[in-house]
């Protein structure tokens, strides 16, 4: 550090580990002596860091709105302002109530400390200090701020993607209502066109939505003929389901395709963005349903593309609900579209047998799959090979 001499700290002040930063950090020391800005500044030196100082409240205050800081070291008995008034300015600014702050004084008295953890700092160490101690709430406090600003940049890329997503819902919002207004053979099929929007940027998904109905299709019969819930399905829930399943990904158009099309594994922040297909999905179906009310296949619809990845036991998104919580259209969906995977071909696994899919749902059945659904599969499971031959992507 130019014009001081050299440092009387060794690496020896390092935290256990050396706990350095990956990078070089600021740091504000304010203190009204220069002997104890010299000290703390030749101990940031040694741990790697820049620093800039302030002799009194005023002047840190200043130097915090003109440079980017990521903690203050902050003496309390200064004059023209205290560091006390330095915490309470700090705590009524947001930004800067993220900036954390570990107090170095001579006032080692209970009330002063409690006072300054009740407005904000983040640690209080009485003069002398130590400095091996002192270099440990150093690298603890900096740690915590970057998870800090990295949970704030991340709900940052949230609320922006979050307005891409509404405005795409919009415009899905827009396309859906000019052709909802009956519920009829012809209407049901544009529908089903627009969900192809979805499929259409896989390339290998093939014939999947004309299977997708038809297997749900063939669920749904089976459990309004023989389940416990038969008695609670009309004569329409069949039909429904066939109209409804296509809709079910119909929110992945909101996707980035960075996202929908990366051929490696998502990152946890892409992830969160992709499970957003649920909910764009039935949010635009939500908004035509309100707008056309009354057509049980677009509710139906909003039901599978919202909760079709919940799981049985709980662990499924977008809300993790668990058995009979989970609507019985997005319950049949889920087999029928596992089933679909299994048995189609991907860039990155051949198709499974009919023999080692069904294998796999039933080492499923209770976890991901509603057992009563599942019970109606191995029914019509005749059925399902022979509506995959019929509609394999060849």
């Amino acid at each position: 550090m130019v014009g001081l001499p050299k440092s009387r700290f060794s690496e020896d002040v390092l935290p256990l580990g050396d706990m350095r930063q990956s990078r070089r950090r600021l740091i504000l020391i304010v203190d009204d002596l220069d002997t104890n800005r010299q000290l703390l500044q030749e101990l940031v030196d040694v741990l790697g860091h820049q620093s800039i100082t302030a002799d009194n409240g005023i002047q840190a205050l200043e130097q915090i709105s003109r440079h980017d800081v990521d903690l203050v070291l902050l003496d309390l008995n200064m004059p023209e302002m205290d560091g006390f008034a330095v915490l309470e300015r700090m705590s009524e600014d947001e930004s800067l109530r993220r900036i954390p702050v570990v107090v170095i004084s001579g006032m080692a008295d209970m009330k002063s400390t409690l006072r300054s953890i009740e407005l904000g700092a983040d640690d209080y160490l009485p003069k002398p200090f130590n400095a091996t101690l002192l270099a440990t709430r150093i690298d603890a406090c900096l740690e915590k701020k970057r998870w800090r600003d990295e949970a704030l940049r991340y709900r940052q890329m949230i609320e922006q993607q979050n307005i891409y997503l509404k405005e795409r819902v919009r415009i899905q919002v827009e396309l859906i209502r000019q052709q909802t207004a009956e519920l009829t053979k012809a209407q049901i099929e544009t529908i089903f066109a627009l969900s192809k929007l979805s499929e259409s940027r896989d390339p290998e998904t093939g014939n999947h939505l004309n299977r997708m109905r038809e297997y749900c299709r063939a669920l749904a019969e089976q459990m309004a003929r023989d389940s416990p819930y038969k008695n609670m399905l009309d004569a329409d829930f069949a039909a429904n389901m066939y109209a409804s399943s296509p809709l079910h990904d119909i929110g992945k158009v909101g996707i980035p395709d960075t996202i929908l099309k990366k051929p490696g594994r998502l990152t946890p922040e892409e992830w969160a963005i992709m499970q957003q297909h649920t909910i764009i999905g039935a949010e635009t179906l939500r908004a035509v349903n309100e707008n056309h009310p009354g057509n049980a296949f677009v509710f139906m619809g909003i039901e599978v593309a919202m909760y079709h990845h919940e799981c049985w036991n709980g662990a499924g998104y977008p809300y993790g609900l668990a058995g009979t919580d989970i609507p019985l259209p997005a319950r049949i969906l889920s087999l029928a579209d596992t089933y679909d995977a299994l048995t189609s071909k991907r860039c990155y696994k051949d198709a499974f047998s009919h023999e080692k899919s069904r294998n796999i749902i039933l080492e499923n059945e209770g976890a991901q799959f509603d057992p009563e659904v599942v019970r109606a599969f191995l029914e019509r499971e005749e059925e399902f090979q022979s509506i995959r031959e019929r509609l394999s992507m060849d």
